[in-house]
């Protein structure tokens, strides 16, 4: 199991525990001050003269006492009470913060079959529930517990046999409660599991807004998203029953409890056995039980919900890392910045996805990859970046093989460019900087310009300080591809790999951007991945992508003059048929225009 580090401190754990020590052994005090009391005033009425007032006087003497010790357990019950909300928030904190931080570290195979809405109710729904039982429920329990002990023994000590009438119904309480967790575990897991639908439900809905409108598609999300929240609802109900009936238990036997302490305690006082002042000792002492006894069925109930969200959480946290450094993994050393690819496959769960894949990338000699969707040009471009790690051969930059490297390192000298780019709800100077928050002023204008997008930023109302509203939806799709350029230049890598992050802007723009590029990288290694064939017609060597496998390499002349796949892209991109029924002869889909939309 995960640990858990920095939970708290060693002092607030001591604190807490002396305030619920204090809190329990003053609470049980005043039901014997209470009966000292009667049983002292009553023997001073029946031994002194009633109007001497000593009788009176020692209920007053009793009376202080009584308000002083209230008083004492009260500032121990709010140590107690602050003691167990720091504890919980600090738990809560340091889960989530380790939660947020395992998430960050997991591969993308993890993320691309998780969903958000689910992993979102773990770390809000779940660490809340956590939380709630170490406020309310870890310390109180200990509480509780010293509270029925200390009252059973001084119950005990002053008559056994009816001490143990009135604790005759803790056993069945105890056994009751242990069946109400169980079976509230159970549900609380089920509840859980339906909020994290309903929160991706919800989370989808927010992110495909645009998409929902545009197909007049709300209310069948209306009717969607009603129906999970239904489902929670009624397990909702069903945890509250078996809370509501198990409560209902607890304070029948309670009853029954007083109902046989009336009777065999009366009866012992009318017999001379018992005074009233112990009699009344019991009576205070059962009415205190009440509290802890109504309180069971809320600690179980949360201790329930803790272990099933606590549950949850280490599924994720105790996940292993498939995706690490090696013990011995040393930063990544560029000398020349050739990236070579040795025999590469590739496949998610059992399905192949790259299969023996060798070629070499160098400064200067720029890679084209081409080929039709599902045929794993973007997965050779993750693996550079060791997003996932190859099955079998190697990949290797200037001789080292990525898997023995540090994987900030690698990272920060391969950079990826993704068609579908992510913008932060940020400025565009944070957003272009991300990778490098301390770059100066200079080199984010610089990177801009060499984006081609200065000019529309120095346009926007607050410039480089402008916000990019959330997922970059005040841009169109050109810029954000361009921010997402701007982001990879600012960094300055040793190798880039364009994953078809061009194609949204139109093709003057994107030869500028390449030129642009050519000249500040002109010692980088690039590749570049692209449905678009002008995209790749200044590439040195150009790699044909089919089922995995490259079926055709060379230039893009040479490539022309095979007569094969290449070809066949070129002529339906170049001079598209009539008959687009066959379109991309294999390949899928229809050509692509010569332009964007941007």
């Amino acid at each position: 199991m995960a640990k858990l580090t920095a939970t708290t401190s060693p002092g607030l754990l001591i604190f807490g525990t002396l305030t619920i020590l204090g809190t329990a052994i003053f609470f049980v005090l005043i039901p014997v001050l209470l009966g000292t009391a009667i049983d002292t005033a009553f023997e001073l009425s029946r031994a002194t003269d009633p109007d001497s007032g000593a009788a009176r006087s020692a209920l007053l003497d009793a009376a202080y006492v009584i308000i002083l010790v209230s008083v004492l357990r009260g500032a121990f019950a709010y140590g107690q009470m602050y003691a167990g909300e720091v504890l919980g928030q600090t738990l809560a904190t340091t889960l989530r913060n380790q939660y947020y931080e395992k998430l960050q570290r997991l591969s993308f195979s993890f993320h691309d079959n998780a969903h958000t809405g689910n992993l979102m109710s773990r770390g809000i729904t779940d660490i809340d529930g956590v939380r709630m039982f170490a406020h309310t429920g870890m310390l109180r329990v200990l509480y509780l517990v010293l509270l029925i002990a200390g009252s059973a023994y001084l119950m005990l000590s002053l008559d056994w046999m009816i001490g143990l009438l009135t604790l005759a119904f803790v056993p069945l309480v105890a056994f009751r409660g242990t069946i109400m967790r169980l079976r509230s575990r159970a549900v609380w897991i089920r509840i859980q599991e339906e909020m994290g639908m309903v929160n991706t439900a919800l989370q989808e809905n927010l992110g495909g807004v645009r998409v929902v409108r545009s197909f007049s598609g709300q209310d069948h999300e209306e009717r969607k998203f009603a129906n999970s929240s239904e489902r929670v609802k009624g397990l909702m109900d069903r945890a509250a029953e078996i809370r509501a009936s198990e409560g209902s238990l607890m304070t029948f036997s309670l009853l029954v409890a007083y109902a046989v302490l009336i009777w065999f305690g009366g009866t012992k006082v009318i017999d001379g056995d018992m005074t009233i002042g112990e009699l009344t000792q019991f009576l205070t002492f059962l009415g205190m039980l009440q509290m802890p006894i109504r309180m069971l069925p809320m600690l179980i109930n949360s201790w329930a919900r803790a272990s099933s969200a606590g549950s949850r959480l280490f599924e994720i946290l105790d996940l292993e890392l498939p995706i690490q450094n090696s013990p011995n993994a040393r930063p990544l050393k560029i000398t020349e910045g050739v990236l070579r690819y040795e025999d590469v496959s590739f496949s998610y769960g059992d399905v192949p996805v790259i299969k023996n894949i060798s070629f070499e990338a160098r400064p200067g000699h720029t890679i084209g990859i081409v080929g039709p969707p599902g045929s794993g040009k973007t997965t050779i471009a993750q693996l550079a970046p060791r997003h996932y790690n190859v099955d079998s051969g190697r990949i290797t930059i200037d001789g080292q093989d990525i898997r023995e490297v540090t994987l900030e390192s690698l990272r920060q000298r391969v950079r990826l460019v993704q068609q579908d780019t992510f913008l932060f709800r940020d400025t565009v100077s944070d957003n272009i900087a991300y990778g490098e928050p301390d770059a100066d002023e200079g080199r984010i204008i610089d990177s801009a310009e060499d984006a081609r997008l200065h000019q529309h930023i120095t346009g926007m109302p607050q410039g480089y300080d402008s916000m990019v509203g959330e997922r970059g939806v005040s841009l169109s799709g050109g810029q954000r591809q361009r921010m997402a350029i701007a982001r990879a230049i600012v960094l300055q890598p040793k190798i880039f790999i364009f994953d078809d992050s061009t194609s949204a802007i139109d093709a003057a723009t994107e030869r500028l951007i390449r030129h642009q590029i050519a000249k500040r990288a002109a010692d980088a290694t690039t590749i570049i991945i692209a449905h678009r064939l002008s995209t790749l017609l200044s590439a040195d060597e150009i790699l044909v992508i089919d089922e995995g496998r490259i079926i055709e390499r060379g230039s893009h002349k040479e490539l022309l003059k095979l007569n094969g796949r290449y070809r066949e892209m070129h002529d339906l991109q170049v001079r598209p048929s009539d008959d687009l029924s066959g379109a991309w002869l294999g390949f899928g889909g229809t050509p692509e225009p010569a332009g964007g939309d941007d």
